[in-house]
């Protein structure tokens, strides 16, 4: 067994897909020493290409891009692809702009009351990306490499050992020591398993399908998101469809699939005689809905599909796991390099498991008014009334794009927990640029000398920027984490111990204390 040169890295993640990469870079803005163990050779697939890689990216997501200066490179690297997009995403069709969907139902941008956001500022972020998962990982694996990650593909994790000081992996039959481990590596998670974590949850109702055929009589089938006696199937032409067969998830993953079972299939599923003449691409994938109980057991972590599992409906997966990756980086860098208040590493779970429980709900919400049943269809009907109220729109346009998002971080003040303004001051610097080094912010905006010497005792951790913005939204002062979310607000005067013990609590309490 032959061991790698290097004696230790600091952080070792499983798995090169969004999420590990995305980690990799927000680790190494911080200089720790990063390897990204893959196990496939080839980082291209047909499925993370269009139309079957299409994901569309959530507001949370979109200003965790632009606070690491990435969103630019990415909407750039998908608009050269922007009429493939456009012909992949059905829903692009349509006359009004959508602004997404709950189980197919449609909901849009003009019924939705964005000024109920009063916490939010326009920000470059607000633009709506929709993007291929190869073009993604694309642009996030150039910028981890240009960082120096080391990636290595090829390489799936097979066993672990892991102690109170270090975790070794057995890769590729190499041997890699990280002091933690990062377990980004799918729902079927080597990591996960290997480290003993509970994953719990709900078993599967239906089998869906992503495939691409040779149809002889295509006109037999709608355009569109259609709900039949038996099911659901969306169809783009010529030849690109989605479907649910509500059997149990009894066929994932259980036989091979083959252009007779596909057509079996589709014919059920759409109540038509159609005929597949030939079989180019298909997978298949289920609702189970699991979750790890925690997401972290000693020196290893799990982030992404390998701490929660759920059906790919309204594109939810993702933006979680990104999010996790977000909360996860600056509060391991902080815990490695000694100087993390008390239990700040424990909060990555406190913070992104209830997240993860509410999206696994949702996607059982969904699944629950899609059931091919009479009493489903009139419960169906009943929301297709209420998502098109303008209070309808609102609420799932919160939900499914993570307006709503808040984290339960103590404090009265209402903007506590949410993602921070994107404040611009007169010289056109904004908030989201401001973060791009992942260092927290002590915005003051009346330039008070007590609250710059206060940052300047974390100056390795916080940065101090004064003046007044452009909008300061009734606020006097805010303390933001280098994720980009709120930790202590003021209006008006300054509680100068107040905001001491924000500080201390977020970014100093360990060090003071020694």
């Amino acid at each position: 067994m032959q061991t790698q040169s290097q004696d230790i890295y600091d952080v070792v993640i499983a798995g090169a897909g969004p999420v590990g990469l995305f980690l990799a870079c927000e680790l190494r803005l911080a200089g720790l020493s990063v390897l990204v163990l893959e196990q496939a050779h080839d980082p291209h697939s047909a499925l993370k290409q269009l139309p079957f890689g299409l994901r569309g990216l959530s507001l949370p997501t979109t200003e965790a891009f632009h606070r690491r200066g990435l969103l630019d490179e990415i909407v750039t690297a998908q608009r050269a692809k922007s009429g493939a997009i456009k012909s992949a995403a059905h829903w692009m069709q349509q006359t009004r702009k959508p602004a997404g969907h709950f189980a197919g139902i449609q909901f849009y941008q003009d019924d939705v009351d964005a000024e109920k956001w009063s916490w939010r500022l326009p920000t470059p972020a607000d633009a709506s990306v929709a993007v291929d998962m190869d073009t993604l990982e694309t642009v996030l694996a150039a910028r981890a490499s240009s960082m120096g990650v080391e990636i290595r593909r090829g390489f799936g994790v097979s066993a672990i050992v892991a102690s109170d000081d270090d975790v070794t992996v057995e890769a590729a039959g190499e041997t890699f020591r990280g002091r933690w481990l990062v377990g980004c590596d799918g729902g079927r998670s080597t990591v996960r398993k290997a480290c003993g974590f509970d994953f719990v949850g709900t078993d599967p109702e239906f089998t869906g399908y992503s495939i691409e055929v040779d149809l002889a009589d295509s006109t037999k089938l709608r355009p569109g998101r259609n709900y039949t006696p038996t099911g659901m199937y969306t169809f783009a032409q010529p030849g690109t469809i989605a479907l649910v067969d509500f059997d149990g998830g009894g066929f994932h993953r259980t036989a091979p699939i083959t252009r007779e079972h596909v057509q079996s299939v589709l014919r059920r599923v759409s109540c038509t005689d159609v005929t597949v003449s030939a079989l180019r691409l298909a997978a298949t994938w289920t609702d189970r809905a699991r979750q790890a109980t925690t997401y972290r057991i000693g020196r290893v972590l799990l982030a992404g599909d390998a701490a929660h599992t759920h059906s790919p409906l309204g594109g939810q997966g993702l933006n979680l796991g990104l999010g996790d990756a977000m909360n996860l980086g600056w509060k391991l860098v902080a815990t490695f390099r000694g100087n993390a208040p008390a239990k700040l590493l424990d909060s990555y779970s406190h913070e992104r498991h209830p997240v993860g429980a509410k999206i696994l709900d949702w996607s059982r919400a969904q699944v629950a008014i899609m059931r091919p049943t009479p009493s489903t269809r009139a419960l169906q009907a009943i929301m297709r009334d209420l998502i098109a109220t303008r209070d309808g729109a609102t609420y799932f346009a919160e939900r499914v794009r993570g307006v709503s998002l808040r984290y339960d971080l103590g404090g009265s003040h209402p903007l506590v927990g949410r993602s921070v303004p994107d404040f611009e001051w007169a010289d056109g610097t904004t908030v989201g640029e401001c973060l791009r080094q992942a260092k927290g912010l002590l915005l003051d905006f009346d330039a008070r000398a007590p609250l710059q010497v206060l940052a300047s005792r974390w100056g390795d951790r916080i940065d101090y920027v004064a003046g007044e913005p452009r909008d300061r939204l009734s606020l006097s002062a805010v303390l933001v984490r280098p994720d980009g979310f709120v930790a202590w607000a003021s209006d008006g005067a300054v509680d100068q111990d107040e905001a001491a013990h924000a500080v201390a609590h977020w970014f100093g309490e360990r060090a003071e204390a020694r």
